[in-house]
C-alpha cells in the first residue's frame, strides 16, 4: 500500500485505521481530511507528530479541496458522513449534502486525482432503509458502484464495506449509556428485544485493510456478525431500562442484506458480551 487519505480521518474509524496503517512502515504517506481544526490537532499529537501524517482542513461537500488533498494519493478511504439518524429527520438537506453530494464529489476528486482505488463504508441501515440517514447511504453505495461503470477500466476502482454497530464508536449505544450510567442506573431503551449487529473497530479496520488487499471495484464487502438484544446489553453493562418506545424511523431488527439479519444472526450471551465490553 502507499499513500493514504482518509475522508473524516479523526473520526472513531479514522483514528484507528491510522494506528493500524502506522504500524505498517510501508505506507509512506497518510492524509487526513477533516473539517475539524481542534479534532486534528488532538490527533497530531495522539500520533507524536508521526511524519508520515499530513492533515488537510477541508470538508467533502467541497470538491475543489477534495481534489487537492487527492493529488498523489493512490487509495481514498471515504469515511466522511453524517450519520445520527435524528439529524436526517430534522435536517435532511444536509445529510444530502454531505453523505450524497459529498460521495459525488469524492468520486469525481478521485478520478481527476487518477487515485487507483476507493473505499466507501456504508451501513446496515443502508439495506432497506427505512430514515434519512440510511437512505441517503444507501444512494450514496449506488453511486460509489455506478463509478465503475462510469469511468471503466480506466478510472479509479470503488468498493464498498458495509458494517453493522462497530462498539464503541462515535454515537453509539454503549459510549452513551455509558456516559448515562455516570449519573444514573437507569439507561432508555427503545424495545428490550431490539437486536443489533455487534462489531468491532479491529475487525471494521480488518474488513477495510482486506478490501483493500482484494478489490476489482464494484464489490459489496458484507461480513457475517454475531448481535445482541438491548436487554442483554442492559444487563451485561449492569443497567436498569426505561422503556420509551421504539421510533418510526427506528428497525427492531437490522439486516446487512437478504438473509443476513440480527435477529436470526447468533446472539451473544450476557457474559458474553461483559468479556467484549472489557475490550473497548
Amino acid at each position: 500500500m502507499k499513500s493514504v487519505l482518509i475522508t473524516g480521518g479523526t473520526g472513531f474509524f479514522g483514528n484507528a485505521f491510522t494506528e493500524k496503517l502506522l504500524e505498517n512502515t510501508e505506507v509512506p504517506r497518510i492524509c487526513i481530511y477533516s473539517r475539524d481544526e481542534w479534532k486534528q490537532a488532538q490527533m497530531r499529537d495522539k500520533f507524536n507528530d508521526d511524519q508520515r501524517l499530513r492533515f488537510f482542513i477541508g470538508d467533502v461537500r467541497d470538491k475543489d479541496r477534495l481534489s487537492r488533498a487527492m493529488e498523489d494519493i493512490d487509495v481514498v478511504i471515504a469515511a466522511a458522513a453524517l450519520k445520527r439518524i435524528e439529524v436526517g429527520n430534522y435536517a435532511p438537506d444536509e445529510m444530502v449534502k454531505t453523505n450524497i453530494i459529498g460521495a459525488m464529489n469524492t468520486i469525481e476528486a478521485a478520478h481527476q486525482a487518477k487515485v487507483k482505488k476507493v473505499i466507501a463504508l456504508s451501513t446496515d441501515k443502508a439495506y432497506q432503509p427505512i430514515s434519512p440517514y440510511g437512505q441517503s447511504k444507501a444512494l450514496a453505495e449506488s453511486l460509489f458502484l455506478n463509478a465503475n461503470n462510469i469511468y471503466g477500466e480506466h478510472g479509479p476502482m470503488f468498493s464498498i464495506t458495509r458494517y453493522g454497530n462497530v462498539a464503541g464508536s462515535t454515537g453509539s449505544v454503549i459510549p452513551i449509556w455509558n456516559n448515562i450510567l455516570h449519573t444514573s442506573d437507569t439507561v432508555p431503551v427503545t424495545d428490550p428485544q431490539c437486536t443489533r449487529f455487534y462489531m468491532t473497530m479491529n475487525e471494521a479496520v480488518d474488513l477495510v485493510r482486506d478490501t483493500i488487499q482484494t478489490m476489482g471495484g464494484g464489490e459489496l464487502y458484507i461480513p457475517e456478525l454475531p448481535a445482541y438484544r438491548l436487554k442483554d446489553l442492559a444487563e451485561a453493562m449492569g443497567a436498569k431500562m426505561n422503556i420509551i418506545g421504539l421510533p418510526e424511523w427506528e428497525k427492531k431488527h437490522e439486516c446487512m442484506e437478504a438473509g443476513n439479519c440480527s435477529l436470526t444472526a447468533r446472539l451473544m450471551s450476557v457474559d458474553e458480551l461483559k468479556e467484549a465490553l472489557k475490550l473497548i
